[in-house]
């Protein structure tokens, strides 16, 4: 195989490689958990949900596409299977029941909060400590996606303001002086 002269270190490249498989992994697991909430939906929220999260798998789709193949720009191998993703990834699955739809909501934001977080500590140890500011600028936009996925997902919720008990969600708080 020819060897890559890209101005950066054959230690450069394999570090940046691990960290963009790792945020490979959390796409994948991610893309996983927004089809099975897709399909498994129900409610009077069943239609804004389904369409929602069909947009958002067909964005992690490109998402998974883009990342694997800058690994392969690299000059390294994407991760590719489930063992792979569950060993690399931080997201979690969704193993036992069926959550509401308010729960999937929720989980998914929260999945896309901690690939946010760890899309942050990517983006500066390529900059940093690989000097790859290439790869920090690509994750910078993939932090952008999933900044924008959350905050539909979160305004979904947040839009919920009274149960069934005439009470606000857990973790809902309403501004001083809105009334309940």
């Amino acid at each position: 195989m020819r060897k890559l002269n890209i101005g950066l270190t054959e230690e450069q490249r394999a570090g940046v490689c691990e960290l963009l498989n790792r945020d490979l992994a959390d796409a994948n697991l991610l893309l996983i958990k927004t089809k099975k909430y897709h399909w498994d939906v129900t409610g009077p929220e069943f239609r804004s949900l389904h369409q929602i999260w069909e947009e958002q798998y067909e964005i992690l789709n490109q998402t998974i596409d883009s990342t694997a193949e800058r690994v392969r720009a690299l000059g390294n191998y994407p991760i590719g299977t489930a063992e792979g993703f569950l060993r690399y990834g931080s997201i979690k699955e969704q193993t036992e029941g069926v959550p509401t739809s308010y729960e999937m909501v929720s989980n998914l934001v929260d999945d896309h909060e901690q690939i946010i977080r760890n899309l942050r500590e990517h983006i500066d140890q390529c900059a940093d400590d690989f000097h790859d500011q290439g790869t920090a600028d690509f994750l910078t936009g993939l932090m952008e996606g999933h900044e924008e996925m959350a905050w539909m997902l979160r305004s979904f919720i947040e839009g919920k303001a009274v149960e069934p008990d005439n009470q606000p969600p857990a973790g809902v708080k309403f501004p001083v002086g809105a009334a309940n």
